[in-house]
């Protein structure tokens, strides 16, 4: 039990220092999408989960508008604790409303299931961990999705946001690539 609740330490401590590294460079930078549009549009006509940003998060509204000429495009709903996201169809401009957790959500729309799915975080490693909020929404949601097909993780953050290593467990999902507003970064 006691490996747990080191654990659970660890993590917050790794959280706490993540969300100030990530402040700073909101900051200090504009929000880029460039390099997550290029990525997107590469991938044309597969159905993308992105996601509406909150506090200092980097945007990725630009990519998804970019995105959404070529493929449909869905956001995240939370349904209720435990229980992982389901994907309501987005296309820029649509009406929004307050969902969970402050984050807007399209006010009508078919669910989708996405290929791709671009997901938040507060802290990433070079192995593809990420560190997100703690509600464990994106690993159940990937979990489920892997179980039913090929689905690609992009993990979107800025480069600051880079830790050395990500405590995990074993429920958590990996990510396939992270996209930085300076580069791509490929686990290994």
């Amino acid at each position: 039990m006691s490996g747990i609740t080191g654990l659970a330490a660890r993590k917050k401590a790794a959280r706490e220092a993540a969300f100030l590294r990530r402040e700073l460079a909101h900051r200090s930078a504009s929000t880029q999408a460039e390099h997550l549009t290029r990525w997107l549009l590469e991938h044309p006509a597969r159905p993308i989960a992105g996601y509406m940003p909150m506090r200092s998060e980097i945007d990725p509204l630009p990519a998804m508008e970019a995105a959404a000429a070529r493929a449909r495009i869905g956001v995240p709903v939370i349904e209720g604790a435990g229980r992982p996201l389901r994907f309501r169809e987005w296309t820029p401009g649509c009406a929004l409303e307050e969902g969970h957790f402050g984050a807007h959500v399209p006010v009508a729309g078919e669910w989708i299931t996405p290929e791709i799915v671009i997901v938040p975080l507060v802290a990433f490693d070079r192995q593809g961990h990420r560190l997100g909020y703690g509600g464990g929404f994106y690993d159940r949601t990937l979990e489920r999705l892997r179980a039913a097909g090929p689905v690609t993780a992009v993990g979107f953050a800025f480069a600051a946001q880079e830790a050395d290593e990500i405590p995990v467990e074993p429920t958590d999902q990996p990510l396939d690539l992270i996209v930085t507003e300076t580069g791509i970064v490929v686990p290994g």
